[in-house]
């Protein structure tokens, strides 16, 4: 019994979890940056920066 309520201590100290968490946010975090930024270069709505890259990405055309 003694070793369960260890392990449990053990595993509710452990926040290796957390450190993901937080990668991740800050992942989302720039990536929205990065796509704002990006709409503001383009000066289209972000539908019309969405439909741009999926041309850019299924075609050959010129994206520049």
């Amino acid at each position: 019994m003694n070793k369960l309520l260890q392990s449990i201590r053990s595993f509710a100290r452990d926040d290796e979890g957390a450190q993901v968490v937080e990668y991740a946010l800050i992942i989302a975090v720039v990536s929205i940056i990065l796509v704002v930024a990006l709409r503001n270069l383009t000066g289209t709505s972000f539908d019309g920066f969405i439909q741009r890259v999926a041309t850019c990405l299924t075609t050959s055309a010129s994206c520049a």
